[in-house]
């Protein structure tokens, strides 16, 4: 494995230990739901953190900004004359074409795909991965393209499917096996997963999960113009041909996704560029303060974070190192090293436990909850929860979080708007909050979900309220009824 990236403290890098601080402290009040943090200058951490149970070894879900890793394996096939960015679409899909080919299908080129004005007026993925037949190139060809390529932004997580499916053709490879030796090998990035289409094709769009180090040092890749340790891995022309703004999106609502679109990367304000993806996945470049951030969360406001990055990070760049503040360093170590998702609070057992305790079934529901079965003790509860694609073996207490035993019955289907409850790996907390209620929290620490059940147990039956800190729909879930068996 590669070797960890240098660690310094804030003020050798010219930065103040009390704007990180201020930093988190005002993330925390205004968003909340970080699970990890990574600040780099001059190429060293200078600032790090994880909200337990997080951590530094676990992989996290990046969901688009997956997108960014996509847009440099089409740069390296580039690289080596595989294609062009000006090759057209329909020349990768012969097979797959419709048969009417419209004019501006016709006129798509990968650079569309890449920029993200390919023409559509919806995102395409939807109508992708609802298609029976698993065929998502072909349901993407198939989409009308109302305008001209290249005049209309629309983010089409689609496209990038795409671009991975391009390179797939042309290698024969994954995104996952390319890159691998060509980009992940060379950063140290092990571990690396990536979710498949139904036909074997890596999604492109979402699905990469890597560790916070990892899109740290991809940041740092990128802003050092694709050198890694004195060894070119990405041409630099590539790099500045992606990060540039290809794309005019300035219809967009907030700021910072109104100052360009390159090639899967978004322009920010102040110079920067940035990779993210949904519930505040983040890769931020500032090539004119030689940093970048890497935050993975659990958020719905992904401005806000920006803005604190701006408001409190940015003016505290210092252009040379400055004195060392030990007293703010001291704060700041504690304040990092003390981060936590809180786990659930309350009792430890009831006294109507022991008569609560058994199975009960869950009527049909659309977050894939079958079972729950309870055996309240008077430290804590042993509950084993069985949904349409696993079973967890749940060892829970008030105010600790203890790891789950999952067995995978099947892998799910994706769809844009599930809802279904994701299972491993996942850590559990658990108490009484009254004699009769008993709640349920769950940390899937390798994704951005956070769920809580809320279990109202009485002679026979339970109703199960669900709430998830982050979701494509409703976060509150309806009551499901269930039936002791």
């Amino acid at each position: 494995m590669e070797s960890p990236l240098p660690r310094c403290t804030p003020e050798s890098v010219g930065i103040d230990s009390r704007a990180i601080q201020s930093f988190i402290e005002g993330t925390e009040e205004r968003v909340g739901g970080l699970h990890s943090f990574m600040l780099l200058r001059h190429g060293q951490v200078a600032a790090e953190a994880w909200w337990a149970p997080y951590a530094p070894e676990r992989r996290h879900m990046l969901f688009s900004l997956s997108k960014s890793f996509t847009s440099t394996a089409v740069g390296l096939a580039v690289a080596e004359g595989r294609l062009t960015v000006d090759d057209p679409v329909l020349s990768f899909f012969p097979d797959e074409a419709p048969r009417r080919v419209s004019r501006n299908l016709a006129a798509m080129r990968v650079r569309h795909l890449l920029s993200m004005n390919t023409g559509h007026a919806e995102d395409t993925l939807g109508y992708m991965v609802s298609r029976r037949d698993g065929d998502w190139a072909r349901a993407f060809l198939a989409r009308p393209v109302r305008f001209a390529p290249g005049s209309h932004f629309l983010y089409n997580t689609g496209a990038t499917y795409m671009c991975s499916a391009i390179v797939q053709r042309l290698t024969g490879q994954t995104l996952l096996e390319y890159l691998t030796p060509r980009l992940f090998e060379p950063l140290g990035v092990t571990g690396a997963t990536w979710e498949s289409c139904p036909k074997g094709v890596n999604a492109g769009g979402f699905g990469l999960a890597v560790r916070t180090e990892d899109i740290a040092r991809f940041g740092q890749l990128y802003l050092q113009k694709g050198v890694w340790r004195g060894q070119r891995l990405l041409p630099e022309s590539w790099v500045e041909e992606a990060t540039a703004a290809h794309s005019d999106n300035s219809s967009q609502a907030n700021p910072d996704w109104q100052q360009g679109y390159g090639y899967q990367f978004w322009r920010c304000r102040h110079g920067a560029y940035r990779g993210d993806g949904a519930f505040g996945q983040y890769c931020v470049v500032m090539p004119a303060q030689d940093a970048v951030l890497a935050i993975t969360s659990g958020i719905s406001d992904m401005q806000a974070v920006l803005d604190l990055v701006w408001e409190h990070l940015l003016p505290a760049m210092a252009p040379a190192p400055l004195p060392e503040d030990a007293p703010a360093q001291a704060a700041l170590h504690t304040l990092l090293a003390e981060r936590a998702i809180a786990p659930q609070q309350g009792e430890a057992a009831s006294p109507q436990g022991r008569a609560l305790s058994g199975r009960y079934r869950l009527d049909a529901n659309e977050y894939g909850l079958k079972s729950l079965t309870f055996r309240f003790q008077r430290r804590g509860a042993a509950i084993r929860l069985v949904t349409n694609e696993a079973v967890a073996q749940l060892a829970c207490a008030p105010g600790v979080w203890q790891e789950g035993e999952v067995t995978v019955r099947k892998t799910h289907d994706y769809s844009p708007s599930r809802q279904s409850l994701p299972m491993p790996p996942v850590k559990a907390s658990g108490a009484w909050a009254d004699p009769s209620t008993y709640v349920l929290r769950l940390c899937f620490y390798e994704t951005p979900f956070l769920v809580t059940l809320t279990c109202h147990l009485r002679e026979g039956g339970v109703t199960v309220a669900g709430r998830v800190n982050v979701s494509f729909g409703p976060t509150e879930w309806p009551p499901i009824e269930g039936h002791r068996t």
